[in-house]
Order: C-alpha cells, then structure tokens, then sequence
C-alpha cells in the first residue's frame, strides 16, 4: 500500500466513489461543508427545505457541481425524511456518509420565560430531525452491500458548555452527544461509525448577530471572534476521509479566540 507524502496533495477521488447525503445544505455550515465535499469528488445529495437555497449551493460550487443532487425535505416529517432515503437508494443504490446538520434555534431567552412553542421548535429539528435521518441513514448503511457507512452528527460547543437563555439548544445538542454515543456502539456490527463534530462560532447567518454582542455568563453584552465557515468543511471531509478502522468519536473545530477556553 502506498502512503502519502506529508505536505503532498491527496488524489482526489473519482466522482461515483462515494455518495454523501447533507442535511441543511441551503446555507451555513451544511453549504460549507458541501462545497468542501464536492471539491474533494463526493457525490453529494444535498437536502433542505427550501430547493431555491440548495440551486445556490449547487451553483456556488462551479465545475463541481455536477455532483450535486438536490432533493428538498423536511427533517422533521418522517414521511418526508423516507422519501428523501428512498430517492437516495433509487438514484444511488448506496450511501457512504452522511453529515447530519439541520438544526436551529430562538433568540436568547431566560428559561423561565421560555414557552413551550418554542422548545418544540427547536427540540423537533435539532433532536427529532437528527434522529429521524441517522435512522434512516444507519437502515441504509447496515442493508446495503457492501455494508457499512460513517455518520457524522453536528454537536456545537453547546453539547458541552450552555450559553445563557439557551435552554432548548443546548438540551438539544447535549441529547445530540447521546445519539452519537449510541449509534457509535450500535453500529459496530454493521461497519458503521459515528462521530460528532462540535463547532464554536463559525461565521454563518446564525452567527451573524455576535458582531453586535452575545450574552456572556456575567450578564453582559460583548461581540466574539468568529472563524471562517470554511474551516467546518475541511473538518468534514477530514472526518468523512477516515479508513473504516478509525472513526473521530469528538471533534471541536472554533474560533481560536472565542470565549471558551476558561472561566465566564
């Protein structure tokens, strides 16, 4: 077996290689890391609810875009989640990785004044939706042959350490922890991997307000540095690009000066 060279440009491979399914692909981290996929020569099913985003992402990528293939759904229903595997199976026959993204979130509210509106916005995306595609994603992966697939579920910072007045989030992404953990050992038997990726203030549209100020723990208002969305897609294909035998289990990717690292 040939190894690479350090500093030496890996090959890129050939576009029916491997098929990766990316949820949220309309803007943010699921763009940037399926502009980051197709560069590297995936096939990639992007996914979303809205079709005129996902065009754009398709159209953003140039040349690779080829590769793109959208298929609007809504994480949440399970009956649109199952036609969303089910074109996947009939165009591709297989899927190798899948980068379960979609999520979102409220403005920053005190949990006592949360509502229950609120929480189930959030709870539905971020954990249901979650859910419901690593299902559907590990059925495909276990059934198909050969079988086996990698899984990479989006953490945040949040799935370890809460920001203030975010009750649903961070239960969401903290839960998010548990269904990689599980799937992960679940999923041993099958060749399946699972690995969980935690980003800390990548500069997308849900970033956006932290020029302005984001809470802190002391109860001030104080702008944070961000990082480059970009650096989330090189993650992405890092994690997706493991041999079977090697699976990144957690892996924190954040703007190096943001307000983590110690105490609030």
């Amino acid at each position: 077996m040939a190894f690479q060279k350090f500093g030496e440009e890996r090959p890129k491979m050939s576009a029916d290689q491997k098929i990766a399914l990316v949820t949220g692909a309309g803007s943010g981290v699921g763009r940037a890391a399926t502009l980051a996929l197709l560069a590297e020569g995936y096939t990639v099913v992007l996914a979303g609810r809205r079709a005129d985003a996902l065009a754009e992402t398709i159209k953003l990528a140039g040349p690779h875009g080829a590769r793109g293939h959208a298929i609007p759904a809504d994480v949440t229903d399970p009956a649109s989640v199952d036609a969303l595997f089910a074109a996947v199976k009939d165009r591709f026959g297989r899927l190798d990785v899948l980068f379960n993204n979609a999520g979102g979130n409220t403005p920053t509210t005190n949990f006592g004044d949360l509502t229950w509106e609120q929480w189930r916005s959030v709870v539905s995306v971020n954990l249901d939706g979650a859910f419901l595609v690593a299902n559907r994603a590990y059925r495909m992966m276990r059934d198909q042959t050969p079988r086996g697939g990698r899984i990479i579920n989006n953490g945040s910072i949040s799935a370890h350490t809460p920001r203030f007045g975010s009750t649903p989030y961070t239960a969401s992404k903290h839960a998010i922890t548990g269904l990689t953990k599980t799937i992960a050992l679940d999923g041993r038997q099958h060749d399946i991997a699972c690995g969980q990726i935690d980003i800390g203030n990548a500069a997308s549209p849900m970033t956006a307000r932290m020029s302005g100020g984001v809470p802190q723990a002391d109860g001030s208002l104080k702008p944070e540095p961000t990082m480059d969305v970009a650096n989330v897609g090189r993650t992405i294909v890092y994690m997706a690009g493991l041999l079977p035998d090697a699976n990144a289990l957690f892996v924190t990717v954040m703007a190096t000066k943001m307000p983590f690292v110690g105490r609030g």
